[in-house]
């Protein structure tokens, strides 16, 4: 599963104002709402549980919040660079800047594990972290999000 198969048009967020991590995911909820006409109190509602499980901040400022929602019909990816690192509850301690947000139907079990592993796959790679971090337009953003893996096949 490709990113930019998953990617909502002008699902690319280059500078994020957020004071903290509950208007990180506001934000995001609201642009989700106009990607797939989900209603972003619900999205909210559903992020801020999904982080009470625990916190999906992965470490080296990345997070991937994700939820599945009834009214989604196709998973869809936004992608949101903080002006500012925010505080994530991340498992190294770590703020978080660079957030994926994944929203899926609720049906989508296997699909939605398959973007996940993806958008992990993509991040693991300090490489492209840094690359995330330092491209100056959406243009780069999309370029640095949609550029296929290396394969690490013998």
């Amino acid at each position: 599963m490709d990113i930019d198969d998953m990617l909502a048009p002008d699902g690319i967020i280059p500078r994020l104002k957020a004071e903290d991590k509950k208007h990180a995911l506001q934000a995001l909820a609201a642009k989700a709402e106009s990607a797939t006409g989900a209603p972003a109190q619900e999205i909210y509602a559903a992020l801020l549980q999904r982080e009470r499980l625990s916190s999906t901040g992965l470490g080296r400022g990345v997070a991937i919040p994700h939820v599945k929602l009834p009214p989604v019909n196709a998973i869809t990816c936004l992608f949101a660079r903080l002006e500012r690192a925010v505080p994530f509850d991340s498992h190294d301690g770590e703020p978080v800047d660079l957030l994926f947000f994944l929203l899926a139907p609720e049906h989508a079990g296997g699909d939605h594990l398959k973007a996940l592993a993806r958008i992990s796959r993509l991040v693991r790679d300090p490489a492209t972290i840094e690359s995330l971090r330092s491209a100056e337009s959406v243009d780069e953003l999309r370029l640095v999000l949609t550029k296929p893996l290396a394969s690490h096949a013998a």
